[in-house]
């Protein structure tokens, strides 16, 4: 069973940068779709950017594209999501998630683990 765990969220102005983590454990082969997610209060959760774990080009949301990052961290096991040029409309809760599978969805369905999530809020 796949467990993730996010880190990193705070309290930024906006035009800030922040760096998230996502620590994953139970991946039994690099088979895996790492993706991050967001959601801000009611509103539905909004695919941000996704990797496949073994490698290979990401794929991001229009409204990251350029100013966020999605890659493996330094640590075993780890994805970050490196955020620059902030918006408040950036603010949201982040998640991360994780399907077995090259296939990148781009729909919170499609994934069946998930973090606990990390709040970002952006102030302007």
């Amino acid at each position: 069973q796949v467990q993730l765990v996010e880190s990193g969220g705070g309290l930024v102005q906006a035009g800030d940068s922040l760096r998230l983590s996502c620590a994953a454990s139970g991946l039994t082969s690099s088979l895996y779709t790492m993706c991050w997610f967001r959601q801000s209060p009611g509103k539905e959760r909004e695919f941000v950017a996704a990797m496949n774990w073994s490698g290979g080009e990401a794929t991001y949301a229009d409204s990251v594209r350029g100013r966020f990052t999605i890659s493996r961290g330094n640590a075993k096991n780890t994805m970050t999501l490196q955020m620059i040029s902030l918006k408040p409309e950036d603010t949201a809760v982040y998640y991360c998630a994780a399907d077995w599978g090259l296939v990148v969805h781009t729909t919170a369905s499609a994934y069946e683990s998930w973090g606990q999530g990390t709040q970002v809020t952006v102030s302007s």
